[in-house]
């Protein structure tokens, strides 16, 4: 078992998995999880609007939840969309009647039969649509049909959007909470703080058997730093294994320098 490996193992769990229990967000987890089980399992339709700076776990949490819940999700149809592959805003609908299974249409044609289909008869549809904010076009259209859906009579559609701006709500979605039923329900996810990025890390190190390889000084300091900037967690996440891997490069040419036994080099 070599120190290799060792760094090997520690550069891993670094990685920005999502992990079994998220530090800090048990709030935000309940909010989901209640979210779905009141509309998806009570099959009502309804829209959901995550949003919190890159790395506060927003999507580390969503995935959690669906993982969790993935028994009391089985009945319906769930379809996980990240709009950052879409090459325009207007591409989420092929994209989406694509995993309903309809047959390709595209432009006012397409929008129609899928809004027909989220209204027909059918199990739920849950939609996830992660980085939200690429959907913003010139007339906000697209993000403005899209959270209309599940306000149609007869919608089967619950919709989760996830975006880094607060305001994507006020600006696109102005119109939607000027109507009596309102907007979708808002989630706001903070930066972390310090003691919540030690313990991520820490958590994350604790994965690995034997010496720590980075001290608690150094956490504390990475901590410090990336919550003063951002609170992103990949960020600490990123910071912490590139200092593993300047440890491992010192330890490395130490090894190789090191003078043969008895003196003699």
């Amino acid at each position: 078992h070599g120190t290799g490996t060792c760094y090997q193992q520690v550069k891993r769990v670094l990685h920005a998995a999502v992990p079994d229990r998220l530090h800090g967000r048990e709030r935000e987890t309940g909010v989901i999880r209640q979210f779905l089980r009141e509309h998806v399992g009570g099959r009502r339709p309804g829209s959901l609007y995550i949003s919190g700076a890159p790395g506060t776990g927003k999507t580390a949490c969503l995935s959690r939840v669906l993982l969790d819940c993935k028994d009391e999700l089985a009945g319906s149809k769930t379809i996980v969309l990240n709009c950052m592959a879409l090459s325009s805003p207007q591409g989420v609908f092929p994209a989406v009647g694509q995993q309903l299974g309809l047959p390709t249409a595209t432009g006012r044609e397409g929008v129609r039969r899928l809004e027909k289909q989220l209204t027909a008869r059918g199990p739920m549809v849950l939609l996830v649509l992660d980085e939200l904010d690429q959907l913003e076009s010139k007339g906000q259209d697209v993000l403005y049909t899209l959270f209309e859906w599940p306000r149609l009579p007869s919608s089967r559609l619950v919709l989760v959007g996830l975006a880094n701006a607060l305001d994507l709500t006020d600006r696109s979605l102005a119109r939607l909470g000027a109507r009596p039923a309102g907007g979708p329900r808002l989630l706001h996810f903070p930066p972390y703080t310090r003691e919540q990025l030690t313990a991520i890390l820490q958590e994350r190190l604790g994965q690995v058997a034997g010496d720590t390889v980075l001290d608690a000084a150094a956490l504390q300091f990475c901590a410090r730093k990336v919550s003063a900037v951002s609170g992103d967690a990949r960020k600490a996440l990123d910071v912490c294994r590139r200092a593993v891997e300047v440890v491992e490069l010192e330890v490395r040419s130490q090894t190789l320098l090191k003078p043969l036994p008895g003196g003699e080099w």
